[in-house]
C-alpha cells in the first residue's frame, strides 16, 4: 500500500509539472492581444507598401538566414520572427501579391481570405465529415454548386474543394479510371488526348493514379495553340481500328503557356461519339466564366463529365484552394468513399455529401470558408470587373508592345501572351533570354519565360486584382528599357 502511495504521488507530481508547461500552448488573452497587434501590424505595413515594392528580390542570402533561427525549447520572441520573415520570406524572391507580378499565373491574395483563414484556423471546425459539422460542409458544398451552375453543371453535380489544381485533377482522372472500370491488366490499352499545352500537372496525375502505361496522344494545334479536331478525329479513329479504347479527352480551359481555350463544343461531340471521359483543365480560365461576354468561349464546357478551376487563380485568393467540379457525383462517391469501425457514429448523418468521401482526403483544411468569406462580404460583381479589366489590360499590352518592336503570338483570348523581341542580328532566343534577366534583376516587375516549338518566348501573365493600367505601363517601360540597354551591351562586345 505505501508503495502504491508514493506512485499515486509522484504521478500527481508529474502530471502538475507537466500541465504547467503544457499550458504555455494556451495564449492567454494578454498574449493574444500583443500577437494580434504586431501581426496585423506587421501585414499592414506589408500591404501598405506594396504598389512601391518590387516585384522580384534577389538577395544573396536566399533565405539562408532562416537556419540561424534553429528550432529549440526555448521560445523565440514575436518581434524577431517577425523581422526574419520580413528579411528572408517577404522580401526574397518573386512577390506573387504584386500587381507588377506578370509571370506564371499569379496569385492574388486577397486580403479576405486570409481573414477567413483566420477564423478557419483559430475556430479549427473539421469541414470533413457532415457529421462532425453540419455547417461547414453545407458552406463547402454551397459554393461548389456555386462553381458548377457557373460551369453549367446540372443541380446533381458536386465536387471537392482541393489544395489546387494539381490535385483536383487527380480527383478527376481517378474518378473516370473507376467510372469506366479501367483496370491493370487494361491500362495498356487505354489512350488519352491531349495536346503539348496541357498542363504538365495532368499527365502526372495519370501516372500518380496508375496509368503511367497508358498510351498518350498529342494532337497537334492550330495557329492560335489549340486542338485541331480534325486531327484529334483521325487520331482516334486510327487507335479504335488497331483495337485501342479510347478513354479520355482533356480540353484546356486557358492554357498556361498562352491562354489558349480548345474549341470545347467540338471536343465534346467527339467524346461523346467515342464515349470517351471528357475532361475539362480550366484551372487558370475557368472564373472568366463569371463575364456573360467571356463566357462565350467557352460553350462546350458544360457538357464535359469533369472540370478543374483554381480559385487561388481567377477569384484572386491565396494560394492553397482549387476545385474539381464532376457531373456524376455518384461516380465521385464511389472512387472516394471509404469508412472505418471508428467512424461508425458519423454514418447516420446524411443531408450533404461528406468532402471526405470525395476526395482522398479524410483530415482537411477548412477551405470553404477562405472562398465563401471574400463572396459574401463583396459579393460576384467586383470579381466579374477585375477578370474583364484583366482581358483588356493584357489586349492593351499586346497592342504597345508590338509599337516598341516586340514580335507577339496570337491575339489574347483571355489574359495571357506571349511575345519576344527579334534583334537586328544576332540570336533571338539569347537576347530574349537576357531580356528576362534584365527584368529580373531590375526587380521593378517580373515576367516568365516558356518554349513553344522549340522557340523562346516571354510571357505575360495579368490576374493579379491589384494589376491596373499603371502597373502594365510599368512593364512596357522596363521591357522597353530593358531592349535599349541590352543593343548597347551588343554594340559594346562587338
Amino acid at each position: 500500500m505505501k508503495h502504491i502511495a508514493q506512485s499515486d504521488q509522484l504521478t500527481k507530481h508529474t502530471l502538475e509539472e507537466l500541465e504547467q508547461e503544457a499550458r504555455k500552448l494556451h495564449a492567454t488573452p494578454d498574449q493574444r492581444d500583443a500577437w494580434n497587434q504586431l501581426v496585423q501590424e506587421y501585414a499592414d505595413a506589408f500591404l501598405d507598401k506594396l504598389p512601391e515594392a518590387d516585384a522580384y528580390v534577389q538577395r544573396d542570402e536566399m533565405g539562408r538566414r532562416i537556419l540561424d533561427v534553429p528550432i529549440e525549447d526555448e521560445p523565440t520572441k514575436m518581434e524577431q520572427l517577425l523581422a526574419l520573415l520580413h528579411e528572408q520570406v517577404d522580401h526574397n524572391g518573386i512577390n506573387p501579391a504584386s500587381g507588377k507580378h506578370f509571370g506564371y499565373v499569379p496569385g492574388g491574395g486577397l486580403f479576405h481570405t486570409g481573414l477567413g483563414d483566420y477564423l478557419a484556423a483559430a475556430t479549427n471546425r473539421y469541414a470533413g465529415i457532415f457529421f462532425a459539422n453540419p455547417g461547414a460542409v453545407r458552406m463547402e458544398n454551397q459554393v461548389l454548386r456555386w462553381m458548377c451552375d457557373m460551369v453549367g453543371f446540372p443541380e446533381t453535380a458536386l465536387g471537392n474543394l482541393t489544395s489546387g489544381g494539381s490535385i483536383a485533377n487527380l480527383i478527376a482522372i481517378t474518378t473516370a479510371r473507376d467510372a469506366r472500370k479501367v483496370n491493370a491488366a487494361d491500362i495498356h490499352r487505354q489512350v488519352i488526348y491531349v495536346t503539348n499545352q496541357t498542363h504538365h500537372c495532368v499527365q502526372k496525375a495519370y501516372r500518380i493514379a496508375g496509368m503511367s502505361e497508358a498510351q498518350i496522344r498529342y494532337i497537334p494545334t492550330d495557329k492560335q495553340f489549340r486542338m485541331n479536331t480534325d486531327l484529334l478525329q483521325q487520331a482516334i479513329a486510327a487507335d479504335e481500328r488497331h483495337g485501342l479504347q479510347p478513354f479520355m479527352i482533356v480540353g484546356s480551359g486557358g492554357t498556361t503557356d498562352t491562354g489558349a481555350i480548345d474549341p470545347l463544343q467540338q471536343m465534346a461531340d467527339i467524346a461523346e461519339k467515342h464515349n470517351c471521359w471528357y475532361h475539362v483543365d480550366a484551372a487558370y480560365g475557368g472564373f472568366f466564366m463569371l463575364s456573360p461576354d467571356l463566357k462565350e468561349a467557352f460553350a462546350g464546357i458544360e457538357r464535359a463529365d469533369s472540370v478543374v478551376i483554381d480559385p487561388h487563380k481567377g477569384l484572386f485568393l491565396s494560394y492553397g484552394i482549387g476545385a474539381v467540379l464532376i457531373k456524376n457525383t455518384q461516380a465521385l462517391f464511389d472512387t472516394h468513399h471509404y469508412t472505418a469501425n471508428y467512424m461508425q457514429d458519423s454514418l447516420a448523418a446524411t443531408e450533404e455529401l461528406s468532402p471526405a468521401d470525395l476526395s482522398p482526403e479524410l483530415t482537411k483544411h477548412f477551405r470553404g470558408l477562405r472562398i465563401w468569406l471574400p463572396l459574401q462580404l463583396l459579393g460576384v460583381s467586383p470579381f466579374r470587373a477585375a477578370l474583364e479589366e484583366k482581358v483588356i489590360l493584357c489586349r492593351y499590352f499586346y497592342e504597345e508592345i508590338q509599337k516598341r518592336g516586340f514580335e507577339v503570338g496570337p491575339y489574347p483570348e483571355l489574359s495571357i501572351m506571349i511575345y519576344r523581341y527579334v534583334p537586328e542580328t544576332g540570336d533571338v532566343d539569347e537576347f530574349n533570354e537576357r531580356l528576362v534577366q534584365y527584368v529580373q534583376d531590375d526587380g521593378r516587375i517580373f515576367v516568365s519565360s516558356t518554349q513553344i516549338e522549340g522557340a523562346y518566348w516571354i510571357r505575360l501573365a495579368v490576374l493579379s486584382f491589384r494589376t491596373h493600367k499603371k502597373e502594365v505601363d510599368t512593364a512596357l517601360e522596363v521591357l522597353e528599357t530593358g531592349v535599349q540597354a541590352l543593343q548597347q551591351e551588343y554594340a559594346t562586345e562587338k
